[in-house]
């Protein structure tokens, strides 16, 4: 299989140059936030190895709420991100930006610090300002563009066939509709209209790697387990006296800042989501904070790989990335649905989920031992991530009108035509996909 990663490109926006960068980046869209995968700037749609790709101004617009801890606020200039999850690896796909959108990703960087578009090298630059997530969520590893696409096209043709005999087969003669369906299938692959790419070698590097934190990450914990254990009774009376100390934030975002959030969903059956805040200060709540989503990333990589984040099916890919040296945390994900039917996922199925991951972070409702309270507080939690939630100037989708849902379905129905069902039972769950 081909495995998935992310790229993230982070720099500095110039004095004085935030208003023609966000009209620059404007200019690439469709709709509001949802790019034209063919525009000038960046093409997109030629990009195959690209799942999903967003331009997103980052600004501390919750800095304030850090005051209430008795903490000065940093320094936060508007910064431009850049970030997409791909197949394959990460350098190598940079080095195809470069070389295929180097005029249209000159242009948006000349906004930002440090960038001079006569004589920079756009790759080596891209590379320098690049920064990796703390934990990282794929829907279904190994799943590629190119797979998504041919399952997809392997679905229509199907279903389309399917309406065409079913009347004259009759729905009950289910071997003679299958047999029916694979010799379609066989001879529109003849006629190249179907193509079933056979899955790409697993690179031994990655086997490797992935091998090594499977084994690597339990092994030290194990191995650390007497210091954890020695240690977990300061931790969990430590924990509490914060929980009980912290500021409750009740604040609700404003109209305007909801409405220009809301302009930008639902174009799709997809939708983007970018969060970004401060981490609650002190060592403790940093380092609890990093071991939760260490935890989160060996989870996500080793587990809950295959089509679901705990009881939750609707997320494509998700980020958590720490900035301005640990002080700071963004949050990116890719989810299908409405923004408050994703909330309300989250709250119901695992709300114990957003509480370890999110409340070290400024302005979260108060938690009890971590994982009660908090998300279950349904109204203070939708105030608070709506009010850390940021716009995002420009996001595609390589494959709009598919859900996370869908992309299973078909993947499904594909092993259906290569591998051979025994009784009817099983030949009629698979036309029931169809």
């Amino acid at each position: 299989m081909t495995p998935q990663s992310t790229f993230m490109i982070v720099a500095t926006v110039r004095v004085g140059q935030l208003k023609n960068l966000r009209t620059l980046l404007a200019s690439m869209n469709k709709v509001p936030g949802h790019a034209d995968p063919d525009n000038s700037l960046i093409p997109f749609s030629r990009f195959n190895r690209l799942h999903f790709a967003r331009f997103v101004i980052i600004e501390a617009t919750t800095t304030h709420e850090i005051k209430e801890f008795g903490v000065k606020p940093r320094l936060w200039r508007p910064t431009l991100a850049f970030l997409g999850d791909i197949d394959g690896d990460m350098h190598t796909f940079l080095a195809e930006l470069a070389e295929q959108a180097e005029s249209g990703l000159k242009k948006i960087f000349s906004h930002c610090d440090g960038f001079s578009k006569e004589d920079q090298n756009l790759l080596e630059w891209m590379q320098a300002h690049t920064i990796n997530p703390k934990a990282n969520y794929v829907n279904w590893i190994g799943r590629t563009v190119k797979q998504i696409h041919e399952e997809a096209a392997l679905h229509r043709s199907l279903s389309t066939y399917l309406k065409k005999i079913v009347d004259d087969v009759g729905r009950e003669n289910v071997r003679t509709l299958r047999q029916k369906l694979l010799s379609h299938v066989e001879m529109e692959k003849y006629k190249g209209r179907l193509t079933l790419s056979p899955p790409e070698p697993t690179p031994t590097d990655w086997k490797i790697r992935n091998l090594l934190h499977m084994i690597g990450v339990p092994l030290i914990l194990l191995l650390l387990s007497p210091l954890l254990l020695a240690i977990a009774p300061f931790f969990a009376l430590r924990l509490r006296m914060l929980e009980r100390s912290d500021p409750e934030l009740f604040i609700r975002p404003s109209y305007e800042h909801i409405n220009e959030l809301s302009k930008q969903e639902d174009w799709d059956v997809s939708n983007q989501y970018s969060v970004f805040g401060d981490v609650k200060p002190g060592l403790f709540r940093l380092l609890t904070f990093k071991f939760i989503l260490l935890l989160t990333n060996w989870f996500a990589r080793h587990v809950y790989n295959r089509g679901f984040l705990a009881r939750i099916k609707t997320i494509h890919f998700a980020r958590w990335v720490f900035m301005d040296n640990n002080h700071r945390v963004f949050f990116a994900s890719n989810y299908d649905g409405s923004h408050e039917s994703y909330m309300d996922d989250f709250i119901n199925k695992v709300g114990w989920g957003l509480n370890l991951t999110f409340s070290n972070a400024v302005g979260y409702p108060t938690t009890r031992w971590i994982i009660k309270e908090g998300a279950q507080r349904e109204l203070a939690f939708k105030y608070t991530q709506r009010r850390h939630q940021i716009p995002t100037e420009v996001w595609y989708k390589a494959y709009p009108g598919l859900t996370a849902v869908d992309l299973a379905r078909n993947s499904r129905i594909r092993q259906g035509v290569e591998i051979r069902q025994s009784n009817d039972a099983e030949i009629r769950e698979w036309l029931s996909l169809i």
